[in-house]
């Protein structure tokens, strides 16, 4: 859990603050996008100038969450425009949902040269200690809660709007209240952000029932790839590049795909390997808890949960597979052997 006195130097920087840029990790998933979108309500509504910009797209799914579309640095803001402050000045910076280098491609490069504060907000174990303040909560289910625990500690108003958003945060990292991260805290905060607003209902269809034809096509080419190996424990799909040009879709369209596979009743543990236009290999990992797939990731320069973490291998794609196999079967064989 966050300290109150970490709490309290976070309420103090944002107070300071009259502007402040605030970010997220390439790829935002729903905690991500759900705690930018409350924290940047928060923000407007204390009166501060908020400037969010992202490192790749929002999910369509999450667009619902935002007024508008949220700059793309490297898109819509060069990194030249940003380092000279031609996009904002901020006196603040916010880090949401990382606190890894790794994580914030270009963006890294501008913390390193940056003099203004930053303060980190995120439940990953992974950290390069990003920030001057960090509200740091390993054993939170999201970011989301995070940010829900500070807007209570500092008495700040929590609207519909930030509501829904905290929700979708909240059920997202959860995987909608199935995966073992879900614990009482998760229910209580969620039954505290219905009773501020938030629909459940509207937000499960917005989220889960509103897929593109296109998404639909490419999760149908990655169903045709299933592997099966170590006796049904361990599930390999796959993504080239070509089925995403046959679908018409983009590689945010894989997000929460790799859990179709967990229907399967043996399977412990899961990876997807996306193909990337450059020739790596993103590797997606999941585990019901007995794999620790944040130490696999972490070997070769990934991180995140025990449950749930990620790495870029080097290709060709078998090489990047026979890799995350090999640490696998070492896995279950030390599972086998206490």
């Amino acid at each position: 859990m966050v300290s109150g006195n970490d709490f309290q130097k976070a309420v103090e920087l944002i107070n300071k603050a009259s502007s402040v840029l605030i970010t997220t990790h390439i790829r935002p998933d729903g905690d991500a996008c759900g705690s930018i979108a409350a924290l940047s309500d928060v923000l407007g509504a204390l009166g501060k100038k908020v400037k969010p910009i992202l490192l790749s797209p929002v999910p369509e799914w999450y667009e619902f969450l935002f007024a508008e579309k949220l700059p793309i640095l490297g898109r819509d803001v060069s990194f030249e425009q940003l380092k000279q402050g031609q996009f904002c000045q901020p006196d603040l910076i916010m880090i949401i949902d990382t606190n890894s280098y790794s994580q914030l491609p270009q963006f890294d490069r501008y913390l390193k040269q940056n003099d203004k504060p930053v303060l980190v907000i995120d439940h990953h174990v992974t950290a390069d200690g990003l920030g001057d303040v960090e509200l740091i909560d390993t054993i939170a289910a999201g970011t989301g809660l995070i940010v829900f625990d500070l807007l209570k500690y500092a008495n700040w108003p929590v609207t519909e709007k930030i509501a829904q958003a905290l929700f979708v945060a909240v059920a997202t990292d959860t995987g909608w209240f199935q995966f073992s991260n879900t614990d009482s805290r998760v229910y209580r905060s969620c039954a505290e952000l219905i009773d501020a607003g938030a629909n459940p209902t509207e937000i499960y269809h917005d989220l889960y029932q509103n897929f593109s034809h296109q998404r639909f096509k490419l999760m149908t080419a990655m169903f045709n790839t299933l592997e099966l190996h170590l006796d049904g424990r361990y599930a390999t799909q796959h993504l080239l590049q070509r089925d995403f040009e046959r679908a018409g879709a983009a590689h945010k369209d894989t997000e929460n795909l790799i859990d179709e596979c967990r229907r399967i009743s043996t399977v412990e543990a899961a990876a997807l390997f996306v193909e990337l236009k450059d020739g790596r290999i993103r590797c997606s990992l999941r585990s019901r808890g007995a794999v620790d797939v944040r130490k696999i990731a972490a070997k070769f320069g990934g991180g995140g949960h025990t449950m749930a973490a990620g790495v870029y291998l080097d290709g060709p794609l078998e090489k990047a597979k026979e890799l995350i196999l090999a640490e696998m079967a070492e896995q279950f064989r030390q599972l086998n052997s206490k």
